[in-house]
């Protein structure tokens, strides 16, 4: 199977790609309904709701096929973990993240998600820069990523433990205050990627830096609740000072 770096820019980034949406090219074994679910949408007298230009969660499982869980964690996190400004997708994207982690903590094979998720829809061209921008990130984890350590990630005791950690961050991403969504992506993004590729090595990694989020998380929402939100700022703007050369 194809790298994940190589099938996004074969999905989203060729010509083809941009000049018109993805069909139903990739067999998924994701919902056998996906297909006649999506027709039968199609033929309902109300509007849609994502216009053929934008990308729906049906056509991220298409491209998923059988990698879902890790697929999904790696792609959902990559707008919040890439260090440029991705607004109005850490929320959306962490209620569907925290999902997929339940569905892993008790034990589903493949993932569901309501047919009402599944429709949302995301500007094509916001996801495209989204993505050129990140695949550079994961051709780098892609050069070390084999599989080693596997029961961290095949094994119930590491998925659970993986499931935990991933719907904590998810939680944090929807968290609406300044410093509590990019490590916590960040975290699912290397968690989710020796999902993948069943590297527990790399698992390992990802739960580290979502321990590190949690604290930090913890301390920001405590100093939140402590100072308020215009202490919160002026915290925020203290740090800044303190960081710039």
């Amino acid at each position: 199977m194809a790298k994940l770096s190589v099938e996004l820019q074969k999905y989203f980034l060729s010509d083809a790609a941009s000049m018109a949406p993805m069909t139903n090219s990739v067999d998924s074994p994701v919902d056998s309904t996906t297909n006649s679910s999506m027709e039968s949408f199609s033929s309902q007298s109300g509007p849609p709701a994502a216009t053929s230009r934008d990308v729906t969660l049906n056509e991220i499982l298409e491209i998923a096929g059988e990698r879902t869980f890790g697929f999904l964690f790696v792609l959902l996190s990559l707008p919040s973990a890439l260090p440029i400004p991705a607004p109005g997708y850490s929320t959306p994207f962490g209620v569907v993240m925290f999902l997929l982690a339940v569905q892993i903590i008790i034990g589903r094979e493949q993932p569901w998600l309501p047919e009402k998720f599944r429709r949302r829809g995301f500007e094509r061209t916001k996801i495209q820069g989204l993505i050129g921008k990140g695949i550079p990130w994961l051709q780098k984890i892609e050069l070390v990523a084999r599989p080693r350590l596997t029961p961290v990630c095949t094994s119930r005791a590491g998925q659970i433990v993986i499931g935990v950690a991933i719907a904590l961050m998810s939680i944090s991403m929807m968290i609406p205050i300044p410093l509590t969504n990019t490590l916590p992506a960040i975290g699912i993004f290397v968690t989710g990627f020796g999902l993948l590729d069943d590297d527990g090595a790399i698992s390992l990694g990802g739960l580290a830096i979502c321990a590190v989020s949690a604290a930090a998380t913890s301390t920001i929402l405590y100093l939140f609740f402590r100072l308020g939100a215009a202490g919160m700022e002026q915290a925020v703007d203290a740090a800044k000072d303190w960081v710039k050369p």
